[in-house]
């Protein structure tokens, strides 16, 4: 296949995130139309909520209202996801498909490049995304079988240790 796939973001009616997803899916093995469509997802984060004084493991979707495909663009592909029941149209201007950068993709935690990390212990770091996004800190030990780093950060003033993930880490220059 000459066409290679990509990442496209389609808005959903709220709450029909997994049925779009199942929907597509559907259409895609009926029609045979494995060979143009990689993946279909609603990314979904697993979050502790404290509901009458008990702990309850809930999944909330991370970017309600929207399904991300990574397929070719093709005009079928388009017909086929644009007329799906629930899709009110892709992401981009006047509604022409965009796909998401390599740098929106890893960003969003939808695919985590394969990659060797050239750090060494003592390291400045600066982490580029996620909740210590900005925080520079200094290695203090590197998993590479779960591609994580332990970093050490000044937070409120104290030296706090978190583990980040390999992709998230920028080497300061």
């Amino acid at each position: 296949m000459a066409e290679e796939s990509k990442w496209y973001v389609v808005h959903t009616y709220s709450g029909y995130e997994n049925k779009v997803k199942a929907n597509i899916e559907k259409i895609v093995e009926n029609r045979g139309m494995h060979d143009l469509f990689d993946n279909i997802v609603v990314p979904i984060q697993e979050t502790i909520e404290m509901k009458n004084n008990v702990k309850k493991s809930v999944q909330r979707k991370i970017y309600p209202g929207y399904v991300l495909l990574k397929m070719v663009m093709t005009d079928e592909t388009w017909y086929v996801v644009r007329n799906t029941r629930g899709v009110t149209s892709f992401v981009g201007p006047a509604s022409k498909p965009v796909p998401l950068t390599d740098e929106e993709i890893i960003t969003m935690g939808i695919e985590v490049p394969d990659f060797e990390l050239d750090l060494e212990l003592n390291e400045a770091v600066r982490i580029i995304t996620g909740p210590f996004e900005g925080s520079i800190g200094n290695v203090k030990d590197i998993n590479h079988q779960k591609k994580t780093v332990s970093v050490t950060l000044s937070v409120f003033g104290r030296e706090t240790q978190v583990e980040v993930d390999y992709h998230v880490l920028q080497r300061m220059l």
